[in-house]
Parts: structure tokens; sequence; C-alpha cells
């Protein structure tokens, strides 16, 4: 649980380039929370995948917050989510539903975002924040959005300062909104989400109601033609002779559909590697602030990722939407998941295999709002909340995961991948002896058994969960454009040659 030598030789370095908050971790609340319900700050970021921070192995990537908040906080080693892109996992933390439950089977489209067909997505949802604002949190939002109707706050956030799209093209140019106007962003994206994080916090810390601080980074973003360009941020400077191990040199997967100019390129990896730290810099700022007002010991603070990503392992670059099929590797899923409340969460490590539905029912369950779980449509989460006080929970390790027409089960030895594509084949994986996935063993007859079972259990989920609106698979709905259409379609787009 606590850094190794090297890794504090890895702090050490990053002193020189960021400063790196180094709290006592045992400050008394002063105010805010202290009578009632604690503060919950989520951090939140985009294009993810734990392997790139110290806490989750990496001996490349400067993280000392991060990794810090992890020694002192209760580390999730196998966290999951749902689906590999940005609109549909956001919604589901946001909802505890899955995107065949809430509609969002992929990327919003920027017309839904600003304009005439600008509407939000989960307006029919009770939502976390709204559900914290009815129980008398002031709720914050300082970053992406990406829900629809970008210009308006939603559920009970009285400070929104957001993104006007979902991409992002330069961190440095790209438009905001603040107070409903569209302009400039005046400064590095990273740095203006934390500075806004950080003011929240500030204005909020004196007062009687408890604060939920959204902070959802559009950082580190691992993808886009921004790849091909240096990082130009405060770790430009220290990556642009590194090597970069911790990123696989391998041959390109042949169903990488996107992103082939970023493998094995190292101006991307070093770009994704500055782009971790400074998000790192800025969970170390929001900590600092924290304890500024003696507020550390009394908020819970969550550190997550809103979808995993790839990096060169099994010659992968991205997530599954830039795969044709659309792909369902665990690093795809794997996602930092990181809480930390020194008043009530022991410190340490789990490696119960959890959603990010069970995101939303875990922390509601903390806070003693588990009465608050919505029940209408019903959820597939579970909480997990024992774990935080160290008890043993009884807990199936069974995660569903889907995008469009790729749908995949993954249980503690197995994980069964079934498609309705005509381009891609289904899956079976022996997880225990093959866990990077290389062995498709789909058709043998040593494991029909076990196929035929974990086809059933597939079905049946959905045959429980899905609202038949938002079925695909049974000729439903997406509130957002099909990435993967089938011929006559509306959104059905042929592939395109490579």
């Amino acid at each position: 649980m606590f850094p190794s030598v090297a890794h504090v030789l890895r702090i050490g370095l990053l002193a020189l380039v960021a400063p790196v908050w180094a709290g006592g971790w045992c400050a008394v609340s002063a105010s805010g929370a202290t009578a009632g319900r604690p503060n919950v700050v989520f951090i939140l970021t985009d294009n993810h995948g734990a392997w790139t921070l110290g806490c989750y192995g990496n001996q490349d990537i400067l993280t000392p917050n991060i990794d810090r908040l992890a020694a002192r906080g209760m580390r999730f080693t196998r966290a999951m989510s749902s689906n590999p892109v940005c609109s549909p996992t956001r919604a589901t933390y946001l909802t505890g539903l899955m995107p065949s439950q809430h509609g969002l089977h992929s990327f919003l489209d920027n017309k839904y975002m600003m304009g005439p067909e600008a509407y939000y997505t989960l307006e029919e949802f009770e939502t976390l924040p709204e559900i914290l604002h009815s129980e008398g949190y002031v709720c914050g939002l300082s970053g992406k959005w990406h829900l629809g109707a970008n210009r308006t706050p939603h559920d009970g956030f009285s400070k929104w300062i957001t993104m006007v799209r979902g991409s992002t093209s330069n961190f440095y140019e790209d438009p905001i909104i603040e107070h409903g106007e569209v302009k400039p962003t005046p400064k590095y994206m990273t740095d203006l989400w934390t500075d806004h994080a950080v003011e929240f916090i500030n204005a909020n810390q004196g007062g009687e109601k408890p604060f939920f601080l959204y902070l959802a980074y559009n950082g580190p973003y691992c993808l886009g033609p921004l790849l091909l360009r240096e990082a130009r941020n405060r770790h430009a400077a220290y990556y642009a002779d590194k090597p970069l191990l911790s990123f696989p040199r391998d041959t390109i997967h042949p169903w990488q559909y996107n992103n082939k100019a970023y493998h094995n390129n190292l101006t991307s990896i070093r770009r994704v590697a500055a782009e971790v730290s400074a998000v790192d810099d800025g969970v170390g700022e929001v900590m600092a602030a924290l304890e500024a007002h003696g507020l550390t010991d009394n908020t819970v603070v969550i550190f997550a990722g809103d979808q995993g990503w790839m990096g060169g392992q099994n010659g992968f670059f991205g997530m599954g939407d830039h795969t044709r099929p659309i792909a369902a590797h665990d690093l795809m899923m794997q996602v930092p998941l990181i809480f930390h409340h020194p008043r009530a969460i022991q410190p340490g490590t789990t490696d119960i295999l959890v959603s990010n539905t069970d995101f939303l029912p875990s922390l509601l369950t903390h806070l003693g709002l588990q009465s608050r779980i919505p029940r209408q449509p019903q959820p597939s989460g579970r909480s997990y909340a024992g774990v935080f006080q160290g008890q043993a929970i009884d807990w199936e390790t069974r995660m569903v995961y889907e995008m469009e027409g790729c749908r995949s089960l993954r249980t503690e030895n197995w994980k069964y991948v079934a498609r309705r594509e005509p381009t891609g084949p289904s899956e079976l994986y022996d997880m225990v002896n093959d866990p990077q996935e290389r062995f498709n063993l789909f058709g043998q007859p040593a494991q029909a058994e076990i196929q035929r079972k974990m086809a059933t259990e597939l079905d049946s989920f959905f045959a429980e969960y899905a609202d038949p609106q938002y079925d695909i698979w049974k000729g439903g709905r997406s509130k957002a454009r099909r990435l993967v259409a089938p011929e006559g379609h509306p959104d059905y787009r042929p592939l395109r040659n490579r």
C-alpha cells in the first residue's frame, strides 16, 4: 500500500516540474458538512486507462497526487466501465443505468449540445446531482458535460462551466460555456477546470450546506489529431526524451480501424503522459484547497475514469469504438477508481470486480442515502459500500458491457462477447489462463457448455433490465447517432477502405 523507493524517487522528480500536494491528511472539519453529511468531490477523467497511473503500476508517468490519494484511500484494482465512450459512461455514473436503459449507446452528436435541437438526454431520470441537491447539497460542475443542452445548468447545479462539445481538438483553443455564454478558453483547459473547482470549494467551504463538486476533466483525452502534436503544458519538457516503455510497441491489431497514426508514435505517447500528469496536478490542487479549509477529513473524494483506454497492448490504441468490429477488451473497460474519506473509509485495496453501474448505489449508501437509490428503471448495479469499512461482502463477479451491436459478460473465470454485426465474430476467453485475451475459444467443443451458459446469462440480463425502446438488439433506438449501424439503417455508413 505504501510507495516503493523507486516510486518515491518518481515523486521527487516531479517536484522539479510541478507542485505536489503533501498535506497531513488529518485535518479536522471546520465547517460545511460538520453537522450533517460529508461534502462530495467527484473527479472524472476522459479516455483514461488505469494502467497509466503510478498507483496502478506505471513506472513512467508521474502521478504523485493521485498515488497519494490511493495510498490513503480505497483503491479498486478491477473497476470497469460498461461502455467504451464518454456520453454513455458519464450517463451511467450519474444514473446507475446501462446504455440500454438510459438510451445513450454512443457519444452524443454536437447538434444535441447547442442549437435548435439541443436537449438534456437524462431529463427523465433521477441523477446523482439531482438527488444530492434535493438532500440539501450545493452542486457545482466544472468541466466536460457531454449529455446535451450544454448551455443550461441541469439537476440543481448552481455553478456551471463546461465545454461547447464533447470532443477535444485543442486544450488551448476549444470554446467553453460560462454563465451561458460561449467564449474562448482563457487558458489550458485542464488548469481552467481545476481553477474553477478550487473557486467552488473556496466559495462553499463556510456554508451551512454540504457541497457536491463534479470536476469532469476533458483530459487526458488520449485520442484525436492532437496526439500528433507535441504537448505544450508544464510537463512537456520532462517527457521530451523519455522512452515510456510502459506503452507496448506491438504490431497493429487487424481490427484497429481508427488511431493507426498513433501506434508506436513517441510524440503521441509523450503527449498522453504529459496530459495525465497535468490531471494529477489538478488533483493535488483540489486536495490542497480542501486541506486549507479543514475539510479533508469529512469530504468524500472519488477519482475515476469514464472509460478505459489502450496504448499499444495487444496492438490496440484507443477504446472499443476505434475498432471494427467494436471491441470488448478488458483494458478498454478498466478505469481507475479511488475513494478517499478519512473519517469513514479505511485505506487499502480491493480486488472485487465492479462496474460503473455500481457507483451510484455505492456512493448513496455510503452517504446514508440508500433510500434515494432510484428504483425505476430498475438498476442493475449493486452497492459495494461495505468494503469501505473492511467488511467481507457477498459479491459475485459479474460485469456486463455493451456498445451498440457488441455485448459482453465478464465473470471471474470467463469472458463471453456476442455481436450483432455482419463484420464481427463472437468471442470466448479463459480469463484465468489467458488474461490478455489472445486465444478466442468461441465454438470450441471443450467450452461448448460454458459458452451456452454465458450466452443464456447475458440474454437473461438484458431481458430483465433493457428498456425496449433502447434495446438495440430488438429494434430499439439510441439517443446518439449509431456509430456502427446495419445497412438500411438511417445511420449506416460503409467502412472506409484502409
